[in-house]
């Protein structure tokens, strides 16, 4: 099965064109089996005269046998039928025999398929080879393979005994009396070509029903993963709105599936009930025409133990294996395609809707107000825990470079979430350029701060849409000046420019970085704060990043400003960079320069000393 893969049109229905991309490998496939094709239809031919005896014989005894008063006759011929019944397990064993034939070497096509198809990707787009790797491959490689087997197996054993039952079985009711043929027949072919009409758009909605629950699971994982980024814009209507379209996607796409399941059914009860029905319903005309009571409880044999159990597994395999296992196969032929989710927020965002930092609505503050005042605030994160925060205070000027280091888990994401104001604290106050956080909305808060945690969030969308996301009235060089002083232009033109469609998969953590402080840097916020948010940068992006935002200026109005900087550092050169850092110990908190921090705080000395003795981490 080494068909190349092909997408499939827009406007063609999935089932159908997941059908024409998938028989002409399956064709090929099958032709080069041909031998055990034969030897299971060998095998198979056994158990239509074992359907076939079982009717006959049965007829036979009662017409020939206890109704005409000859019990020995009657006894021989139950007899005749028992044998074929013990007589099935030479039959079965060489049908499981011979379908391994089939099922095993379907198995390795797959494996080695989805193996090529890994190392293709790993190659041709190596950014997907950090933690987010494609794990739709490992899927591939073991559940689906299995899925694939299993599913094939089933239908394989299913389709083959309702066609040989079947012709056993007719060739019963021919030879008991073709009058049977008029009443049965009709019911059963009709039932079973509405169950067939039913199989393709039966896949199609079961595709559409698995890309649209795929896409949902994606955007509320890049959600959960974005949270920060999201609350701290005051985006969160925006991403709550695109999170609902994809569930309302998905559920029209399941109302459509359970629409074709329930039309199944009928057909299901059409070829499955119907020929019983009309055989008891016709049972006095059947007589009249000479048709004998042997004949009839032959023909109710037939239907009711070996035509009607065939026909209800085969279309409760193909309706349920059949339909994954034309989708599975399919992602095999195509394992590069994805759901594509919903575009990413319109050009024009409604402004109640998405958290705009353009403009500071007037606000004028004075050079003398500090950007940032903490006045004793105190954080714990339970009542009976110890405070991350206790007491603290701190002053950040405007056009001031901070940083802040400490041990993990001394709560240095915690004051960047409180002085962004996305973590209340339990005492004291928090100022952004004089005003209070306690109580603005989020729309305040966008105005006056932007906050890049480090898991940065990005959607699907266009490059510009990502960069604008928080400033959409940004001119086309603001934003070329903004790729170019943080270093992401080779990344933009990888990408294929500023419009080209971004897929996030397709990015690694530092790339994803690299855009989310494109985004801060053109936001109108006067005070940005970084929460290890370049911690997958090499250093000397990073170093360059850092500068940029450093230097950077924001618009007040018709007036430009200095903006001030808070960096969560996890490397000693961002502490080295900074005007001022911030050393939290848990204890005693010391605030001054490098230089004076190498005096006054024994903590600082101790990371000083571990940075220095500690490699790098390898840029992303």
């Amino acid at each position: 099965m080494s068909a190349a893969a092909k997408s499939p049109g827009p406007g063609a229905p999935p089932g159908r064109g997941a059908l024409r991309r998938n028989l002409p490998p399956a064709r090929r496939f099958l032709a080069g089996r041909k031998r055990a094709l034969v030897r299971l239809g060998g095998w198979s031919l056994l158990e239509s005269a074992q359907t076939f005896l079982g009717g006959y014989c049965l007829a036979q005894a009662l017409d020939r046998g206890f109704l005409a008063g000859q019990t020995g006759t009657g006894l021989l011929w139950l007899a005749v039928a028992a044998a074929s019944i013990l007589g099935a397990g030479p039959p079965m064993r060489g049908v499981f025999t011979q379908l391994a034939e089939l099922t095993e070497p379907l198995r390795d096509a797959l494996v080695r398929r989805a193996v090529r198809q890994a190392l293709r990707r790993a190659v041709t787009d190596p950014a997907r080879t950090d933690d987010r790797a494609d794990t739709g491959a490992v899927s591939r490689l073991t559940h689906q393979t299995e899925i694939v087997r299993d599913s094939f197996a089933g239908l394989v054993l299913t389709v083959r005994a309702f066609v040989f039952n079947a012709v056993g079985a007719l060739i019963g009711l021919l030879a008991l009396a073709p009058e049977l043929l008029l009443v049965v027949l009709p019911p059963l072919v009709l039932g079973i070509a509405l169950f067939l009409a039913t199989l393709l758009p039966m896949a199609s909605a079961q595709r559409s029903f698995l890309d649209a629950d795929e896409a949902v699971a994606e955007g509320v994982g890049a959600v959960s993963a974005g949270h920060r980024d999201l609350v701290a814009c005051g985006a969160q209507a925006n991403a709550a709105q695109r999170t609902g379209r994809l569930i309302d996607a998905a559920e029209r796409t399941s109302r459509v599936l359970a629409r074709w399941a329930a039309l199944r059914t009928v057909a299901l009860g059409v070829a499955g009930q119907l020929p019983v029905l009309l055989l008891l319903v016709a049972t006095p005309w059947l007589l009249r025409q000479g048709v004998t009571t042997g004949a009839l409880a032959g023909a109710l044999t037939y239907l009711l133990q070996a035509l009607l159990p065939a026909l209800h597994s085969m279309m409760t395999a193909l309706g349920a294996a059949g339909t994954r296992l034309l989708v599975v196969v399919d992602r095999f032929q195509d394992a590069t395609a994805a759901p594509v989710p919903p575009k990413g927020p319109d050009p024009d965002p409604d402004p109640e809707k998405v958290a705009e930092v353009g403009s500071p609505r007037g606000r004028c503050p004075s050079r003398t107000v500090p950007a940032v005042e903490v006045r004793a605030v105190t954080h714990a994160y339970g009542p009976d825990s110890p405070p991350v925060l206790d007491q603290l205070h701190l002053t950040v000027r405007r056009g001031e470079h901070i940083a802040v280091v400490g041990p993990s888990g001394i709560g240095k994401s915690t004051l960047a979430g409180v002085v962004s104001g996305l973590v209340a604290p339990d005492h004291g106050t928090v100022l952004l350029g004089g005003e209070p956080v306690t109580g603005a909305t989020a729309q305040d808060l966008a105005d006056r701060r932007v906050l890049i945690p480090q898991q940065a969030y990005v959607f699907t969308g266009s490059v510009r849409d990502n960069l604008l996301h928080l400033r959409p009235d940004a001119t086309s060089g603001e934003l070329t000046h903004a790729v170019r002083v943080l270093g992401a232009e080779p990344l933009v033109h990888r990408l294929g420019g500023p419009d080209a469609v971004l897929d996030p998969r397709g990015l690694s953590h530092g790339e994803r970085q690299l855009l989310a402080l494109c985004r801060a840097y053109l936001s109108s916020a006067p005070l940005v704060l970084l929460d290890e948010a370049t911690c997958h940068l090499d250093p000397a992006a990073e170093a360059r990043a850092e500068r940029a935002f450093a230097e950077r200026a924001f618009t007040d109005g018709a007036r430009t400003r200095e903006g001030a900087l808070i960096v969560v550092a996890h490397r000693l050169s961002s502490a080295r960079r900074a005007d001022r850092v911030l050393v939290l110990d848990g204890t005693t908190p010391r605030f001054g320069t490098h230089e004076e921090l190498l005096t006054s705080s024994a903590l600082y000395r101790d990371l000083f000393g571990h940075w220095q003795h500690t490699p790098p981490p390898a840029g992303s």
